[in-house]
């Protein structure tokens, strides 16, 4: 009798507009019951009363796009609402490479059908993202920020994980930052051959104006400017992979907390202003795996299991 129940209000939720629900184990009276089973399906009854619009034990939920707030000019939304998958995220689908104007009408779908293989990716791209390790607090300048001594052995530990995996990886891309650098420095040292790539795009800065709140945080003038550049950073290097590239491959990314943190969002699509709920590490290891088909899964996020508990920091 209670599985019934259940069945009840569930087939209530699939005939109710709005669509996300949750049900909780509320007892149903009788009349209520009556008025769920008319409601599964089946014409509606003009003697019975209408159903009430949140029946006990249903609680709707808001529409996605009611709860998405205002993007900023820089930033798209998927097709304008939160919590749907935008398979062409990264403007590679297929479908996208193509001028569709140019299609032969005689091959019609055949010929699409064709063209549209050529445009598809082969390589999973395997994205290891990496935070600096610990650094001088009291540095004036970018170059005074150099790492600390506990900040070093935390670089050796990274390096000696990352080497640790087997991995064949590609290259080191790290932000041009001075803590970066010393921290490629010293990782790349347990990667002979993996060649670096230096780049202004990954520097640390206030990827979007976090939600919640934080009212001691930074002007808007900030979130404006650096926005666009961490945004860049995304779109230059967070992609699935070349439709030339055969094989999979491992590329390390150096760089900092706020643009890991606004990164992984991004590549989930989930809403980057939640970017500041995430806590990373020093010298901590986030894991995103980028599918031909242009799926993404994070593996691993601020990993640091391989240091002892005393070399754990986050400033």
């Amino acid at each position: 009798m209670a599985f019934r129940r259940v069945l009840a209000v569930t087939a209530a939720a699939c005939g109710l507009a709005g669509g996300s629900v949750l049900l909780s184990s509320v007892a149903i009276g009788k009349q209520q019951q009556v008025a769920v089973s008319k409601a599964g399906g089946d014409a509606p009854d003009p003697a019975s009363p209408p159903p009430p619009a949140s029946p006990p034990g249903l609680l709707l939920l808001p529409s996605p796009a009611a709860s998405c707030p205002a993007a900023p000019g820089w930033l798209e939304r998927n097709n304008g609402a939160c919590g749907y998958w935008d398979s062409n995220w990264d403007r590679r689908e297929p479908v996208a490479l193509i001028n569709l104007k140019k299609k032969n009408e005689e091959t019609g779908e055949q010929e699409l059908s064709s063209r549209l293989d050529h445009y598809r990716a082969k390589a999973t791209r395997h994205i290891f993202l990496i935070r600096h390790s610990q650094y001088n607090l009291d540095g004036r300048s970018d170059k005074d920020r150099t790492l600390t001594q506990l900040g070093r052995e935390q670089a050796e530990l990274t390096g000696k994980r990352l080497a640790s995996l087997g991995l064949k990886f590609d290259k080191i891309v790290h932000s041009s930052m001075t803590r970066a650098s010393e921290t490629t420095n010293i990782i790349s040292k347990h990667l002979p051959g993996v060649k670096k790539v230096s780049t202004d795009l990954l520097c640390e800065g206030a990827p979007i104006e976090p939600n919640p709140p934080i009212s001691h945080w930074k002007p808007e003038a900030v979130y404006y400017e650096d926005g666009a550049r961490i945004e860049a950073a995304f779109r230059n290097y967070i992609h699935r992979a070349d439709i030339k590239q055969e094989e999979d491959s491992y590329e390390i990314f150096v760089c900092h907390a706020n643009v890991i943190r606004y990164i992984v969002c991004r590549a989930l699509q989930f809403p980057p202003e939640g970017w500041l709920r995430m806590s990373l590490n020093n010298g901590s290891i986030t894991h995103l795996v980028i599918r031909p088909s242009g799926r993404v899964a994070l593996r691993m996020l601020g990993d640091t299991g391989f240091m002892p508990p005393e070399k754990i920091t986050r400033t």
